[in-house]
């Protein structure tokens, strides 16, 4: 029940990386064949890479992971620009954007955070008066990891570019979930994480589209044609093809299973716990996979220890911020009360999750509800009677 954290690695994504462990372990950018050999499994993985998001091949750059990918589009448009551009973010992004943002504002470069509506959507309003500073360097998800609140990406990128600016997108999430097609959304650079869609960690892409003005983050070799140093993992940019290429199979059938399966859940445990329970984010534009809810008066961490010890793995949030008492930035900025936002809880699902997962969850959750409420100072009685 945590798979926007990390997914399970797809049994046909092992099996098409174990050759490049055991046989075909020579480096790419080798000129001897047992090298050039190599070299073009990974030039392979990358078209599959593309066809997932409707790129061209030269267009894809592999990385470590999403937050490598990000730090490099906004590092990049940092030194292209200079302190004379304005970067543009919004308050709920992940933190691999926030951080290096609000690292630049730091350091004197003008940072504009958006702000959201009480449903996760961004303030288009905002982001229009925003871009009346020119250069306008843009940087924002497709989909939220808390709350899988889906932006109106298409409209977004249609109002950056007619004032000139650069947008970069972090699609994360969003990649395999949903159609993410640069061909047909005019984004400039894209990030995209493995262990998202079922391959393993430590691999990441950044899409650069043809003509964007860019600067390498990683210095040294000649690899990724000069836009990434560093020999290629090319275990896992097999591994990561794989994935794209099982993604764009399931994405053809469709979110429906994932989306009912998330519903049955969020209905069951709406009827199970009744009282001083909230769904957070727009319920019409989100992730299929993805629940936000809150528990009134209860930590939710409390809740987490308790689903743990019932084999349960869910989060109270990004994987990257667990283990922090504060409430969500995600769900401080939608200005949920804080009574409910100390005690959210997101589900999140994936293809493997099975209707017998979900009815666990649903029969076990009421008890660690009523049992944490009789704690609470604050909880009625009402609410601890569920």
């Amino acid at each position: 029940m945590d798979n926007n954290a990390t997914t399970r690695v797809a049994p046909e994504v092992t099996e098409a990386m174990e050759p490049f462990f055991r046989e075909l372990w020579g480096n790419p950018s080798s000129m001897h064949y047992f090298g050039g050999q190599v070299a073009r499994h990974v030039e392979d993985a990358r078209a599959k890479v593309a066809e997932l998001i409707g790129a061209d091949p030269s267009e894809i750059i592999f990385t470590s992971c999403g937050t490598e990918s990000n730090n490099t589009a906004i590092a990049g448009a940092a030194e292209i620009y200079g302190r004379q551009a304005r970067i543009v973010t919004s308050r709920v992004e992940h933190q691999a954007v926030l951080g290096p943002c609000r690292k630049l504002g730091q350091t004197g470069f003008d940072v504009v955070e958006l702000g959201v509506d009480s449903a996760g959507q961004p303030d288009l309003g905002e982001l229009r008066k925003a871009l009346q500073h020119a250069p306008c360097f843009v940087t924002t998800m497709w989909a939220n990891n808390e709350t899988g609140v889906i932006f109106p990406i298409e409209e977004i990128a249609g109002i950056v570019k007619s004032a000139g600016g650069v947008l970069h997108v972090d699609a994360v999430q969003a990649a395999g979930k949903l159609p993410v097609r640069v061909d047909e959304v005019p984004v400039d650079m894209l990030s995209l994480s493995g262990h998202k869609i079922h391959a393993p960690k430590g691999i990441g892409v950044l899409y650069v589209r043809r003509g964007t003005k860019f600067r390498p983050f990683m210095l040294g070799g000649h690899q990724e044609h000069g836009r990434r140093a560093g020999t290629e993992n090319v275990p896992y940019i097999v591994g990561l093809g794989r994935a794209c290429e099982m993604a764009r199979e399931h994405l053809r059938e469709g979110p429906g299973k994932l989306a009912a399966l998330r519903d049955r859940l969020e209905k069951g445990l709406i009827a199970a716990c009744p009282s001083g329970v909230l769904v957070n984010g727009d319920k019409g534009r989100r992730l299929p996979n993805t629940t936000n809810m809150s528990f009134r008066y209860i930590e939710g961490e409390a809740i987490l220890y308790h689903l743990s010890d019932l084999g349960i793995a869910a989060s109270s949030g990004s994987a990257c911020t667990s283990g922090s008492l504060e409430v969500s930035h995600v769900l401080r900025a939608m200005g949920v009360p804080a009574e409910f936002a100390q005690g959210s809880i997101r589900f999140s699902l994936s293809r493997y999750t099975t209707g017998e997962d979900v009815d666990y969850v649903i029969a076990m959750m009421p008890a660690i509800v009523r049992r944490l409420r009789a704690l609470s100072p604050f909880s009625p009685p009402e609410e601890q009677q569920i």
